[in-house]
């Protein structure tokens, strides 16, 4: 059923009037008359009873009239909904944030909200590789990934924009062997107790995998997927760690021993991700721009 001839069939009601209608509408009559019949052929029934230039309703007609200003109304709000999304005055971004984002996401987060308040953040937090599951299946839009040598077949799948890059760091007890150096080769590590993220971490894949190239396999003494509890831990002495210099600068340098890593030197490359094709929002397009910006 044409919507438009919908409004023409109420338009005549309303005024009484073909003529009328027409001029309300901005048409010829013969254009109202034309779009009244054939939606009462698309009907398969007459919708008005002519006697020269008046009219009356039929039965069918009176259910048209009746369920057609419910349809037009409908298709009015649906309108000022969609007019709403594109002016970003509703609506919801949905983002897969992995725990070691919230630093770096949080200020560009506020300044989201500051800018589009009847936007609701929805943030899925998890690992890596939960959010690259819930990025393909549609269930999240955007999501932070890490970009290493591993993953580099995903890029194929995903479009993205980078975040944050940020050299890997040793971080030990104050009183560890690697006291007062600024830097230290991976495989002096190989002794030691390495403390990992949890389950689904992209971070382990790249800490794993750059021990077996330096010749060993690390010895996991404890798992946590967040950061500062990892470091409490490393402080406490449960073992040590690699985190980006960028999280490392944010702890009390007293309470530790931090040394760049090198040989190999390995970075943490934070990526803004979303999946290649896929239709983004009004929401999660503004989310883009802002990110864009403020890089």
């Amino acid at each position: 059923m044409d919507i438009r001839a919908l409004r023409y069939f109420v338009a005549v009601v309303d005024h009484q009037s073909f003529s009328r209608a027409a001029e309300a509408l901005y048409v010829t009559q013969p254009t109202v008359s034309k779009m009244i019949q054939q939606l009462e052929q698309s009907l398969d029934l007459p919708l008005l009873e002519r006697a020269g230039k008046r009219f009356t309703l039929t039965d069918a007609g009176q259910i048209v009239l009746q369920r057609g200003r419910a349809l037009l109304a409908m298709h009015e709000e649906m309108g000022v909904e969609l007019a709403d999304l594109q002016q970003l005055r509703r609506g919801d971004l949905r983002i897969g944030v992995t725990q070691q984002a919230h630093a770096p996401l949080a200020p560009l987060l506020a300044a989201y909200h500051r800018r589009h308040p009847q936007i609701e953040l929805k943030l899925f937090e998890g690992g890596s590789h939960g959010i690259e599951t819930d990025l393909r299946s549609g269930v999240l839009e955007m999501g932070t990934l890490l970009d290493h040598a591993a993953n580099q077949h995903i890029w194929q799948d995903f479009d993205s924009f980078p975040l944050v890059r940020s050299p890997m760091c040793l971080l030990a007890p104050r009183d560890s062997a690697w006291q007062g150096r600024k830097r230290v080769k991976l495989r002096e590590l190989a002794d030691s107790a390495f403390i990992f993220y949890g389950e689904g971490f992209a971070l382990n894949d790249i800490i794993a995998d750059a021990c077996q190239r330096a010749g060993f396999t690390p010895r996991i003494s404890s798992r946590s997927g967040q950061w500062d509890f990892v470091a409490s831990l490393v402080r406490l002495g449960v073992g040590i760690t690699l985190l980006p210099k960028v999280f490392c600068d944010t702890l009390e340098q007293g309470q530790f021993t931090i040394a760049k890593l090198e040989e190999p030197a390995l970075d943490w490359k934070l990526m803004l991700a979303w999946r290649r094709g896929a239709h983004l929002s009004f929401a999660a397009r503004a989310w883009l721009e802002l990110v864009r910006s403020k890089a």
